[in-house]
């Protein structure tokens, strides 16, 4: 079944900005929220995660109807892309190496602010891409 498009964009604003302050602040507390907010993403589909509940029950029922709709997967690739960047930050911000924690969560960062300002999901079409490329090998 089909999603509302514009909770994955809302899922990505959300994102952009705990990203954005776990950055600046360098607080794996911060990061590892993100992480288990991906987690629930990756593995539920974008609607189970927190910030999908909070576009479900919080925003949808007060904007009008969905116009645009969207297959689940190419978002929920996009959440487990974004929960291994995000890993990858918690463990540069934990143990090391120093670089590693700001590299990945600003690729994360850059990557979920792509997708909220202009609607371009790089998870998505990465998962397209891989998609386009197995369907050629067999």
């Amino acid at each position: 079944m089909d999603i509302d498009a514009r909770g994955p964009r809302f899922g990505a604003a959300l994102t952009t900005v705990v990203l954005a302050v776990a950055l600046i602040t360098r607080s794996p507390w911060i990061l590892a929220w993100q992480t288990l907010a991906f987690a629930f993403g990756a593995a539920g589909g974008v609607g189970r995660s927190p910030y999908g509940w909070v576009f479900r029950t919080a925003v949808r029922p007060r904007i009008a109807p969905p116009t645009e709709f969207e297959a689940p997967e190419p978002p929920r690739f996009a959440q487990a892309v974004g929960l291994v960047f995000a890993g990858l930050g918690l463990v540069g911000f934990t143990l090391g190496p120093e670089w590693l924690g700001p590299a990945a969560t600003g690729a994360a960062l850059a990557a979920a602010f792509l997708n909220a300002a202009f609607g371009y999901c790089l998870g998505c079409e990465m998962f397209l891409l891989m998609r386009r490329l197995t369907v050629r090998a067999e």
